[in-house]
């Protein structure tokens, strides 16, 4: 999470958005994630979101209930970065 205060600290107008999918789904989950309060905190400050994808919702068994509050849903994880993308948006991938 460091890296996105990093980011804002260089840039204080980029939009930072987190898309979340596949195993990264514990990240957002309340009572799994080690980064839930930085996760509140972040979203918190203006212009950072978190987005999780509802196909990797429903495949695992989870509700909106069990995420980390402020964490948005959207339809597809990988479109979302698509379309953020068109729109002229950079991505960086971070995996574990």
């Amino acid at each position: 999470m460091r890296e996105l205060n990093l980011i804002k600290g260089a840039n204080p107008d980029a939009k930072l958005e987190v898309v979340v999918y596949g195993q990264g789904l514990s990240l957002v989950l309340k009572d799994q994630s080690s980064q839930a309060p930085a996760i509140e905190k972040l979203l918190s400050q203006k212009d950072i979101s978190f987005k999780v994808c509802a196909m990797t919702m429903k495949r695992n068994n989870v509700d909106k209930s069990q995420l980390v509050i402020g964490v948005e849903i959207v339809p597809d994880g990988i479109y979302e970065i698509f379309t953020k993308q068109k729109e002229g948006w950079g991505y960086i991938k971070v995996a574990h």
